[in-house]
């Protein structure tokens, strides 16, 4: 199958990750657009550009999967950022009906964010504003949504009352907010419509009050109202879903629905909120796999895969704490975990590890244990990034349409998942940058120079892996595309 892809913005785990996990699949063949028509972090894409890329390449596509807010907006800074009206942004989702009308039998598998708010002061993805005001527009809402359907205490009582916002700053995050919505809105209609096959409208950086929480709510009451029930789904998430889409589409195409049996490191493990998220991790869980109509099943014999959750004790931490919570060891049992997963793979069965113990990088303990029982290159998957939804996903696409055993994508996962984001970007954030006057955001002149001590750092701790003995790196290469610490790509 032929599946036209058009990513959410330019950074790998957007557009390289899905090629990645599909390269060596015979059965699948990904169209994406040249890097340089889409977005650049805050610098919208050149949608006319896109438009045409679609239009070009439609015929030959069995499935469209589509980002919504590269089509619309030019990605998905610029949705947070733009200044357009309802009536110009609408134009640009006319598209679908020509898609459709050039190709009638190809299938459009959409997404499109429900705009974040995040709780904190920086204007790195947000409007400028967000740098003094971020916490205050966020924790505004939260505490007047809370207030109407819940309790809030005197302290918060207290702190909604002391909260200012300059009204123009306030009017103008409120009324972007308007439009997107009912940008929302509108592509629910052309699911209604029959234009898209399946839509996903992602949450990043959920919260259960404030305004995702109610903007959420609006979504729900319009799916049902509309009985979508079956064709749209809300769930956190965003960098991960071009792939739970292409692993949908992949899925329906082939008619196929995957059986999983999961398992977890810790008892308390699917009812823990992770960090970023709105709702427990088995409910995430169990979003994702109805996504990619696959099927969770209630024993290992039905399974076609296990997938071992690997979770928090009682609650979830930064990757990078200095001081890691008690029951990281008292309420979760890691030898059993990889003991399990040990089992499971001498009894044949395929086995996918998702690593959603710690937000924001992977566990080392965890690959610590699983490499020195040589488990890992007899995984069928890993990832542990970012979030325990972006996570998910990408776990989820490679055990079911990836090769099993990608050892290229297990040693990049582990390289940037673990090393990089658990614990060389903080050495080089707090110990590299500063001898040179740098700073997370601003490398100066010396770009060149980060990328090679990131390099450096990263290849010693590969090479003290048992996995290194067996397939050994001789150099990285090292990308930052928005320059800045947060995330690399790196090429083996």
């Amino acid at each position: 199958m032929k599946i036209l892809f058009l990513p959410l913005d330019e950074r790998p785990c957007n557009y390289s990750y899905a090629p990645m996990i599909a390269r060596k699949n015979e059965r699948l063949d990904l169209i994406l657009p040249d890097k340089e028509i889409l977005s650049h972090k805050k610098q919208p894409a050149d949608i006319e550009a896109i438009k045409k890329f679609l239009l070009d390449n439609v015929e030959q596509a069995d499935v469209a999967v589509l980002s919504m807010d590269m089509l619309i907006y030019g990605g998905l800074l610029p949705s947070r950022l733009h200044e357009k009206s309802f009536e110009d942004l609408s134009k640009n989702i006319e598209i679908l009906q020509d898609l459709k009308k050039k190709n009638p039998k190809v299938k459009i598998y959409a997404f499109q964010s429900l705009m974040r708010c995040p709780q904190y002061n920086s204007s790195e993805e947000e409007p400028d504003y967000y740098a003094d005001y971020g916490y205050k527009i966020f924790k505004q809402k939260y505490l007047e949504d809370k207030s109407q359907r819940d309790d809030i205490s005197a302290a918060e009582e207290a702190e909604l009352s002391s909260i200012q916002i300059p009204a123009e700053i306030l009017n103008d995050y409120v009324q972007r907010r308007r439009t997107n919505l009912k940008v929302n809105e509108t592509i629910l209609s052309d699911v209604k419509k029959g234009l898209i096959e399946f839509l996903i409208i992602p949450q990043d950086d959920s919260s259960p009050y404030g305004y995702t929480a109610l903007d959420q709510q609006k979504l729900i009451n319009q799916i049902q109202k509309e009985n979508l029930q079956e064709k749209t789904m809300i769930f956190p998430g965003a960098d991960e879903i071009g792939m739970t889409l292409i692993n949908r589409a992949y899925n329906d195409f082939y008619h196929v629905q995957p059986k999983v049996f999961a398992i977890y490191s810790s008892i308390l493990g699917p009812t823990i909120i992770p960090l970023y998220e709105d709702r427990p991790l088995y409910s995430t869980l169990a979003d994702h796999l109805v996504a990619t109509n696959s099927l969770l099943v209630d024993s290992p014999e039905e399974a076609d895969y296990i997938l071992a959750i690997n979770t928090p004790g009682k609650k979830m931490q930064e990757s990078f704490a200095e001081k890691k919570d008690i029951t990281y060891s008292t309420f979760r049992n890691l030898r059993l975990f990889c003991q399990k997963i040990q089992y499971y793979l001498d009894k044949g069965v395929k086995v996918a590890v998702a690593d959603s113990a710690y937000a924001n990088g992977g566990d080392y303990a965890l690959i610590n244990y699983l490499d020195s029982m040589n488990l890992l290159d007899r995984l069928a998957g890993y990832a542990g990034w970012n979030t325990d939804a972006n996570t998910l996903g990408t776990v989820i696409a490679q055990a079911e349409i990836g090769e099993n055993k990608d050892i290229d994508n297990l040693k990049a996962r582990i390289i940037e998942d673990v090393f990089y984001q658990a614990n060389v970007r903080q050495n080089v954030v707090n110990n590299f940058l500063p001898q040179h006057s740098l700073s997370y955001y601003d490398f100066k002149d010396k770009e060149d120079l980060v990328k090679q001590e990131i390099a450096n750092e990263l290849l010693a701790k590969y090479n003290n892996l048992q996995l290194a003995k067996k397939y050994p790196i001789d150099h990285l290469q090292i990308s930052m595309p928005w320059h800045r610490m947060f995330e690399i790509k790196v090429s083996i």
